[in-house]
């Protein structure tokens, strides 16, 4: 069980509640602050003259409509369905429960002014993984995630649909079998549950969370690929690297360093005097990839512990105030640096593939004893490549757009939810790109026999082994890459001299790996 509270939430924590299916339950803190505010609202509202946004008004360029007090719960109800607007495909299961969380985190800190029974019903979805279907398009980032969050709350009315036990089922089904009443929504909640970044958070935290992974992977490939080309050790010297002290830089050369460590390729003597860029400045370009994730990092592990819906009620002040605090412009901003990061790991991933399957330093072409008779390597190179290409384009910034709405009230917006689903895909693409350096560098290192690369890089190859073949002639290569795929996703990473740190979902939310350290 873990107790919500105003404690800060991690990467760690999320990972362990998810991997374990841990329960949540409001703390007696959270309890208090949540029954404060809305006592607090409540009494205000009974003295209260003058209009307050959202409350007793309408709501974007509506602001100026008063709503009179018989109506305030329709208004609220009105608010959620007319904004289930979302379009596209699905959200993945496993981001909508990560939503759920953060709505909830967000609710608790008392200055949203939902009624506790709100917050205890997103709890119990969480809990019984009554997962809203939420669709990816249809936010803008800016008022929160309106459409998203719309979809996300339809089941507490009874409408909408959900997941429940494996099956898509209308949410009034669910609600009937689980013994829950439809809730009726109170002044200010359908406000406080839709205005909010819990859809780009909740984006951002799995990217965060799933390239922590990554990022240390592309080290370990790049490393077997570098020694299976038979690349230099120099260009990872530390003292290179100490001056010029980026600390991604430095993590990365020092992580090949110790990965390579007693390998018989990588200290035989070398007849080339340098190695192409893409093996050279690994340091350099994956350590500038990790940097920009660190930034990440630090913006969503703010996000995650920060109220973000409007207006904020503040009791010990007596203030409700309307600002703009859902706006996803630092969202938005750190998701198109993700992607360009992640873009730029898949990128040189692809140039190292491209220089294995060239025929150099005694590597057959194509990677195949018979190359003519067998085309061998040549088309998985494409395949990289193509990704390579389709990341390019993904990566194109959606935060320098805006596009005007709600008749001029809503006239800069973030496209936060846009970077975020674009992202997803940049990450989505990355992993294959990586499978595919994998299946060629695996694939060279054979042609180095009897050499050995390092006591890790042999036995994370043996690992690989298990799963993917060596290949002797021409065969279909899809389901090789595929399990390639499979194997990035599940292969548990102990580095050298940096210890093991890796959950693994179990439920049926897709399983994914989650390593939390770069």
């Amino acid at each position: 069980m873990h107790y919500i509270s105003n404690e800060d939430v991690t990467f760690e924590l999320i990972a362990k509640i998810l991997n374990n299916n841990t329960s949540l339950a409001l703390s007696d803190d959270a309890r208090f602050r949540i029954n404060k505010c809305r006592t607090y609202l409540d009494r205000k509202m009974e003295s209260q003259k003058e209009p307050i946004y959202g409350i007793n008004t309408g709501f974007g360029s509506l602001c100026n409509i008063s709503i009179g007090k018989d109506d305030l719960s329709k208004l609220q109800e009105n608010l959620v369905m007319s904004h289930a607007c979302g379009v596209g495909d699905e959200v993945p299961k496993i981001i909508v429960k990560i939503m759920l969380f953060l709505k909830i985190q967000s609710l608790s800190y008392g200055h949203s002014g939902v009624q506790l029974q709100t917050v205890q019903r997103l709890i119990d979805m969480f809990n019984h993984n009554v997962l809203p279907i939420v669709y990816q398009g249809g936010s803008l980032g800016a008022s929160g995630d309106l459409a998203p969050l719309a979809h996300l709350s339809l089941p507490l009315l009874g409408m909408g649909k959900v997941y429940y036990k494996g099956k898509k089922m209308n949410a009034a089904e669910v609600l009937d079998e689980l013994n829950w009443q439809p809730l009726v929504l109170q002044s200010k909640e359908g406000l406080a549950l839709l205005n909010g970044t819990q859809f780009m958070s909740a984006y951002g935290v799995y990217l965060c969370l799933r390239v922590f992974k990554l990022s240390k992977l592309a080290d370990v490939i790049s490393a077997l690929s570098l020694d299976a080309f038979d690349g230099r050790i120099e260009p990872f010297h530390d003292a290179v690297h100490q001056i010029r002290p980026h600390k991604g830089q430095i993590k990365t050369a020092t992580r090949i360093r110790n990965l390579l460590k007693d390998s018989e390729l990588i200290n035989q003597p070398k007849v080339h005097v340098q190695d192409p860029y893409s093996f050279r400045c690994i340091p350099q370009v994956h350590g500038a990839s990790k940097d920009s994730i660190n930034y990440v990092a630090y913006v969503f592990k703010n996000e995650i512990n920060s109220v973000t819906d409007n207006p904020t009620i503040f009791p010990d002040e007596d203030l409700i105030i309307s600002a703009g605090n859902f706006h996803g412009q630092p969202l938005a901003l750190a998701l198109d640096n993700l992607s360009i990061a992640m873009a730029e790991i898949g990128n040189i991933s692809e140039r190292r593939t491209y220089q294995l399957v060239m025929g150099k330093r005694d590597l057959p072409s194509f990677l195949v004893a018979n190359p003519g008779l067998n085309s061998g390597f040549m088309i998985p190179q494409y395949a990289a490549a193509s990704l390579v290409s389709m990341n390019k384009q993904y990566a194109t910034p959606a935060s320098v757009d805006s596009i005007e709405s709600s008749q001029g009230q809503e006239d800069h917006v973030s496209m936060g939810a846009n970077a975020a689903t674009k992202a997803h895909k940049i990450l989505q693409n990355l992993e294959r790109i990586l499978a595919i350096e994998l299946f060629n560098a695996a694939q060279a290192l054979e042609f180095r026999r009897p050499k050995k690369s390092s006591p890790f890089i042999e036995s994370f190859v043996a690992k690989y082994r298990k799963v993917v073949d060596f290949i002797e002639n021409d065969k279909v290569m899809q389901p090789e890459i595929a399990k390639s795929v499979t194997f990035i996703e599940e292969v548990e990473l102990d580095l050298p001299e940096e210890g093991l740190f890796k959950y693994e979902f179990k439920t049926d939310l897709n399983p994914i790996n989650l390593d939390l350290e770069l």
